[in-house]
């Protein structure tokens, strides 16, 4: 009988589970990281030998060969990943002053103190639309979503109103942090920091902020840190083409954001965050999903008729649960794409590590004589033309929506960035293009007419911004 250990809370005990335990623990969830490290054999992943490991390996990084992949089945009793997973929680746990209020006495921590100290006063300004995200990163040492997210649930009060453990808390969001793949360019934990900052932004703005229950703040929080949690730093197109398991469980329809919501409350069961809450549990995880889902751009168009009517008909009422889940989904929507929304200086820079991540699945798909997904051929496709695309038949509309709901100075302030960076990449594109007349007459990139043909190219996972 195989037995596994795990380590519980504090780290201080072990207790000794069964493997009919952990499957019973885990089967309702699918596909979560869970069962990889009590030996179970994945699903079959197609027929390409490339997809058989962890997708950190296409990024052809020395560091991706110790990382173990979905199938990988550890001959020792811990893996790297735990390992290293283990090593960061304690790490956290015992230096953080941000967590603890405590200070080290030792010089070699001064350095520490000092960006420590640099963090907190970011913090004290983390509603501020201009919050720069990647100096936040690097104050944090690479930490910025665990910190970022537990900052906001422990400002709203959250901890103490839903009794979370707080070291529970923290290994949650460590795990959460880890399962996000660092040597994506775009999809990674420094992106889900910034989308949960966002979303932070929204949540404060009037109308949410009088009709929102502590219930509605928590799932947002927890939503927008975990929203893409696992992404592999390929699109779903990628994933059908070449049969991953992934795309035959989710039978090719929201195949990354059904990956990431399970995989999110796979995390959420393995630390028993809301284990203490068994009334409410699973319907905090259903709609944990219900919001994640929303972010699949496949679904932009029913999502934005449906908030364009409720706005033309006037019938939104925030006192009633679901219109506040809707919104809710709305906020996540523009959170996570609100990139182009940003100023000028931080929003260039997220649209050159999206860009690379698109170039980088069309070099693979070039390397194993794949179709080239659109947008992802760096000789037919240039940054500049992709933002202008993205912002026009996809951005903008949205955003117009969401001023017409809540006409702020925020919303005010997010058009504005908008139409300038939507200018600033056109320039540009104007001063990279030919000087033959030929050349010269405007074109819409890789032939988008409309904003289906848009939506239909950027692909279905939620993988562009």
């Amino acid at each position: 009988m195989l037995v596994t250990c795990v380590w519980e809370r504090s780290f201080s005990t072990v207790r000794f589970m069964t493997l009919e335990d952990m499957c019973a623990s885990c089967f309702p969830l699918g596909d979560v990281r869970v069962r990889s490290q009590v030996g179970f054999e994945p699903e079959g992943r197609g027929s390409y030998p490339y997809l058989c490991i962890d997708f950190r390996t296409l990024h052809s990084c020395s560091e991706s060969s110790l990382i173990p992949g979905p199938g990988f089945i550890s001959a020792g009793p811990v893996s790297g990943r735990r390992l290293r997973r283990l090593l960061s929680f304690q790490r956290y746990l015992h230096s953080s002053r941000l967590l603890w209020g405590t200070t080290h006495l030792n010089p070699l921590h001064i350095l520490d103190e000092d960006y420590i100290g640099q963090a907190k006063c970011m913090l004290e300004r983390v509603g501020s639309w201009n919050f720069d995200i990647f100096l936040f990163d690097r104050l944090t040492n690479g930490n910025s979503l665990v910190t970022m997210t537990f900052h906001l649930l422990n400002q709203y009060g959250l901890l103490e109103l839903f009794q979370l453990d707080m070291v529970k808390l923290w290994r949650f969001l460590v795990m959460v942090q880890e399962d996000y793949h660092s040597l994506n360019p775009y999809h990674n934990a420094v992106h889900a920091a910034d989308v949960t900052q966002a979303m932070y932004c929204y949540l404060r703005e009037p109308k949410l902020a009088k009709s929102l229950t502590s219930c509605d703040i928590l799932l947002g929080l927890l939503a927008a840190a975990t929203h893409d949690l696992d992404h592999p730093g390929v699109n779903q197109p990628f994933l059908i083409k070449t049969n991953h398991y992934l795309a035959k469980l989710y039978r090719n329809s929201s195949v990354l954001e059904n990956h990431h919501w399970r995989s999110a409350v796979g995390l959420l069961r393995e630390t028993g965050l809301f284990s203490h809450l068994p009334l409410i549990r699973l319907k905090m995880e259903r709609q944990l999903g219900s919001l994640i889902l929303a972010t699949d751009i496949s679904r932009q168009n029913e999502y934005l008729g449906k908030f364009r009517t409720h706005l033309n008909q006037d019938d939104l009422c925030l006192s009633n649960a679901s219109h506040r889940h809707f919104i809710l989904q709305m906020a996540l929507k523009c959170a996570d794409i609100c990139n182009p929304c940003r100023p000028w200086e931080l929003s260039k820079q997220w649209s050159e590590k999206v860009t690379q991540e698109f170039f980088h699945q069309g070099d693979i798909e070039k390397k194993h004589k794949l179709e080239v997904s659109p947008l992802c051929d760096s000789q037919r496709n240039s940054m500049g033309n992709i933002q202008i695309g993205f912002m026009t038949y996809v951005v903008e509309p949205l955003f117009a929506e969401w001023g017409r709901f809540s006409d702020t100075r925020l919303s005010q302030t997010m058009l504005g960035h908008l139409g300038l960076n939507k200018a600033s990449w056109g320039g540009l594109v104007q001063q990279e293009r030919p000087s033959s007349p030929d050349e010269l007459e405007p074109s819409r990139p890789t032939d988008m007419l409309d904003t289906a043909s848009v939506l239909k190219e950027f692909g279905t996972d939620g993988m562009v911004f």
